[in-house]
């Protein structure tokens, strides 16, 4: 496992394991290292400062490539928990969005000594009475009007073909990769469709972050490590889960403390009364101002402080 370890000037700063997503990579999260290990320079507290730890997802980057099957969440979350043993940490805390945030809760639901809590940005939230809605069918009864949005939202979503790429990945994987390897250009427009890039705009606005040079960055280290098919096996070894619903990625098992902070233009925004009835030990939730599905690339100092 590739990894990238920060550690803060601050004695008693608290290790914090990042875990990213498809088709992010450890560059997603490099503008976070500044504010969470030295907080002070960034107008926060020193008791806030954090070591850091970025790996690279099996399959990802300069990981290596699982050449088994069975490198699904739970097993990257044994990984990851290993790491931070093996790196000297008996305490510590795990963030994760996209699949990061399907790692950290697997880990949440192993509860392996020494995870204090997990934070996620994409939590596994989704009632199991939500999903007949989603197909066309009647609203469960007692939804709210909030919540009767974000339905009405994850199906419009679904039907214009938000998740045409992941329903490619999760059946055929491989061939899908046969493409992406074969062309630069070919694998930045299969990347480009992921909807966390829906608001951004190509490098139009100089001031906007990510930059186009961090999202070429992105797309290179995937192209230079050959890594475009590895990456996409993950979907298809959680095929059949769905990463946003709770009984999917059995979000009533997990009994460490949960975070959880929602951004205004993510691909799914989980009301808080899903998020309270999928995690039972929930101690933190927050509706951020601005930020979507790459929050941390886009608002570093924002996503640091949640």
């Amino acid at each position: 496992v590739h990894f990238i370890h920060v550690r803060s000037r601050q004695p008693n700063a608290m290790p914090l394991l990042i875990a990213h997503g498809w088709p992010g990579s450890v560059f997603e999260q490099i503008k976070l290292i500044g504010p969470l290990t030295d907080p002070t320079t960034y107008g926060g507290r020193a008791e806030d400062a954090y070591d850091v730890v970025i790996p690279s997802l099996p399959g990802f980057g300069f990981s290596s490539r699982p050449t088994e099957p069975g490198w699904g969440l739970e097993r990257m979350g044994s990984a990851f928990d290993i790491l931070m043993k093996r790196l000297g940490y008996t305490r510590y805390v795990a963030q994760g969005g996209d699949w990061g945030s399907g790692i950290v809760q697997a880990m949440g639901r192993q509860a392996p000594s020494g995870l204090l809590g997990i934070h996620t940005n994409l939590p596994s939230t989704v009632p199991n009475d939500v999903g007949p809605a989603l197909g066309g069918g009647p609203l469960p009864a007692g939804v709210s009007e909030q919540e009767r949005i974000v339905i009405e939202n994850l199906k419009t979503f679904g039907q214009n073909g938000g998740l045409a790429y992941v329903t490619m990945m999760n059946a055929r994987p491989q061939a899908v990769g046969y493409g992406l390897t074969d062309s630069p250009a070919g694998l930045a427009g299969w990347m480009l469709v992921h909807p966390g890039f829906a608001h951004w705009t190509y490098g139009a606005d100089p001031a906007q972050s990510p930059t186009r040079d961090d999202v070429l960055d992105d797309f290179t280290l995937y192209w230079l490590t050959n890594t475009a098919a590895s990456s996409a096996r993950l979907y298809w070894e959680n095929r059949g889960r769905n990463l946003i619903s709770a009984g999917a990625q059995m979000t009533h098992e997990i009994s460490v403390p949960v975070a959880v902070t929602v951004f205004p233009e993510e691909v799914y925004r989980a009301p808080e009364t899903w998020a309270r009835r999928a995690f039972r030990n929930l101690i933190y939730y927050r509706e951020a101002e601005r930020g979507g599905h790459f929050a941390a690339w886009e608002h570093p100092e924002l996503f640091a402080t949640e």
